[in-house]
């Protein structure tokens, strides 16, 4: 029979994306057996970061602060503003050096199967963010996935009406692809190669 705590932990680890039964357990006898340690930091580092993080007031992408360095730095060009699904876009489109913008991080995308709308994903605060009276141009960096296509298409569709210029990141990257796993330079030339929607 296994003891409560270690059920707990196993079932906890589960919730992470791609984590089976059986992953979940391998990793859960791991940290026991062979790194307490390792187990100790991971266990203080969730901590950590769910006490400290929010979302930035300006970008929406993780901080620890009310508005993220990247804000407020007065080397980024702030009338161009990069859309992005996730944090990890962000970063991506970063290691490019390509950009020298401002973001806004969707923590998502449209997926009315998954039931995730415009709500859920916060449109509000990007229309807010995207007509602040400095930005001239909204460039759609959306993954190039069913669900990234169908938000930017409709992201273009409601900032255009909004009367802002919007461009889509150029198809350098590969359909079904996602920032995340494309190198560095092939991301810099789909943001050079952008078009306007």
């Amino acid at each position: 029979m296994t003891p409560a705590s270690l059920a707990n932990l196993i079932e906890s680890l589960r919730v992470l994306p791609g984590v089976g039964p059986k992953s979940a357990a391998r990793m859960a006898y791991h940290l026991l057996q062979r790194d307490r340690q390792g187990a100790a930091r991971l266990a203080a580092g969730l901590t950590a970061a769910l006490e400290r993080l929010k979302p930035c007031a300006r970008c929406n992408n993780y901080s620890e602060v009310e508005v993220c360095d990247s804000c407020t730095d007065p080397r980024r060009d702030p009338r161009q503003l990069c859309v992005v699904e996730m944090p990890v876009d962000l970063n991506r489109m970063e290691e490019t050096h390509a950009y020298k913008g401002l973001y806004f991080v969707l923590m998502g995308r449209l997926s009315p199967l998954d039931g995730v709308g415009p709500r859920e994903i916060g449109l509000d605060r990007l229309i807010k963010r995207a007509q602040d009276g400095v930005t001239e141009e909204v460039i759609l960096a959306t993954n190039f996935t069913v669900e990234g296509e169908a938000t930017a298409h409709y992201l273009g569709e409601l900032l255009k009406a909004k009367g802002l210029k919007v461009s889509r990141m150029a198809r350098g990257l590969p359909a079904g692809g996602e920032l995340e796993h494309v190198d560095a330079m092939t991301v810099a030339q789909a943001l050079l190669d952008r078009k306007t929607i």
